[in-house]
């Protein structure tokens, strides 16, 4: 039986682990600069992917925050094991597993504990002055938040193949994308340009899958706008 690009991808993709050092200068430049952070990911990559090398890669990650005893973490998904030590001297410890496994186990009915930090947003059409706005089809994506965040979560979620048991949402931490020199690329590339509607929510709980396809489909490609920044992983555990 010939697998499905999808299931192949399963078979290979890994989740990387990344404990960071505070004392790197450049761990605490990328704290604070998403544009910075999404460039030292990108160096996991492989040189040769021409376009869209975030996206052949299958990157995505999400950064989660330290406390007084813990550092912060950095998870890494891609589609292949990354390239460690290609990362900047001194960046952190770093540990990769197999993913396939949790794909395997992926089965309707299962319970399982979720948490995504999503770029929860719409587009919508806007007016300037009670005018249309100077642009091709008069519309904007907004951010969304509170009630509005939760119901695009939940709509999300069904179509990722999840149903939703409980659902904890929290405003993440704003972390600025810092304007600087940069040539014309399209987002998702090796220097994307600094996105002003970057707000974050971290979604997470317990759900039941639904759809094994559609959940390893979400998983592996990530979820919402806003992946080069950060925005879209989302990691299952035992419920």
């Amino acid at each position: 039986m010939t697998s499905t690009p999808a299931e192949t991808l399963a078979m290979t993709a890994t989740l990387t682990r990344i404990r960071l050092n505070r004392r790197s200068k450049t761990v605490r430049r990328d704290l604070t600069d998403t544009v910075s952070l999404h460039k030292t990911v990108m160096l996991l990559a492989p040189d040769d992917l021409g376009k869209h090398p975030r996206h052949k890669a299958g990157l995505l990650y999400r950064l989660e925050d330290g406390t007084d005893d813990t550092p912060p973490t950095l998870l890494v998904q891609s589609h292949q094991p990354p390239d460690l030590t290609r990362l900047p001297q001194d960046y952190g410890s770093a540990e990769t597993r197999p993913l396939h496994p949790m794909f395997q186990a992926l089965a309707p009915g299962r319970a399982v504990r979720y948490r995504i930090i999503a770029n929860a947003s719409a587009v919508r059409r806007v007016l300037a002055d009670h005018q249309p706005v100077d642009n091709k089809h008069g519309r904007k994506v907004v951010a969304l938040y509170g009630d509005d965040a939760l119901a695009w979560w939940q709509r999300r979620a069904h179509q990722a193949g999840l149903a939703l048991t409980t659902v904890d949402s929290t405003p993440a931490r704003f972390r600025r994308a810092h304007k600087r020199p940069h040539p014309t690329t399209e987002a998702g590339e090796a220097n994307p340009p600094p996105s002003p509607r970057h707000a974050l929510t971290r979604f997470e709980g317990l759900a039941t899958i639904t759809d094994p396809d559609q959940l390893r489909h979400a998983l592996l490609t990530g979820i919402g706008r806003g992946k080069p920044y950060g925005a879209g992983l989302l990691t299952l555990a035992p419920a």
